[in-house]
């Protein structure tokens, strides 16, 4: 479906045009949005930043998220998977406070010194490589409407449909080239998606408002 992560945002780039998609920032979500942020955000001619979020990974099996956190502190949570596994209300305040620092470091470590954009009245687009779980993304998408943006767009090349429908309660606007029935994970509707570097992701994040080096 993809050749690669290039691919997928000239074809996202090309989807939120048709669109007619107005915004005044883009953020990526790290690592793997980043290549894709760049060209949203150079054909939308507005300045790229990041916005990070962590998954609270469920006692025993760090890999089912039963909610995830962003950097400021912003919490989405599974209650009907936390309830059905009888996760302890300790464990998930504890997890949550550990969650949100090592999103905030991270998101520091992106932005190497630089000042967050502000967002407060703002029209903002969010580009990640595609939706598996949502649950980064829902953390993501709390995160940019808790800094007071006024319209947020969420923006993938694919996900699974019935996802994609539930992440229109958390976005103004979802932009998303494809969903196909059967879904699987992101990386098999791409020919090339290898891993995405910290260092060259930050890469994508080093020019300036205009996006000229």
């Amino acid at each position: 479906m993809f050749d690669d992560r290039t691919d997928a945002g000239e074809q996202l780039a090309a989807a939120v045009s048709e669109q007619n998609i107005d915004a005044d920032v883009a953020l990526a979500i790290p690592r793997g949005g980043l290549p894709l942020g760049r060209i949203v955000a150079d054909e939308l001619g507005i300045p790229l930043d990041v916005v990070v979020a962590k998954k609270i990974g469920a006692p025993g099996n760090p890999e089912l998220a039963i909610g995830s956190v962003a950097s400021d502190g912003s919490v989405w949570l599974n209650d009907d998977l936390i309830s059905q596994l009888s996760v302890d209300e300790e464990y998930v305040k504890t997890q949550r406070e550990e969650v949100a620092m090592a999103a905030r470091a991270k998101a520091d470590q992106y932005r190497a010194g630089r000042d967050a954009i502000d967002l407060e009245g703002r029209r903002v687009i969010v580009v990640d490589d595609g939706v598996a779980t949502g649950a980064t993304t829902r953390g993501c998408l709390r995160r940019v409407h808790n800094a007071g943006a006024a319209h947020v767009t969420l923006a993938v090349p694919v996900g699974p449909p019935e996802e994609i429908e539930r992440l229109r309660d958390e976005a103004d606007a979802v932009v998303c080239v494809e969903t196909p029935a059967w879904f699987g994970a992101v990386g098999r509707f791409y020919r090339t998606f290898g891993q995405v570097s910290d260092t060259e992701a930050m890469r994508y994040l080093d020019v300036n408002e205009s996006g000229s080096e």
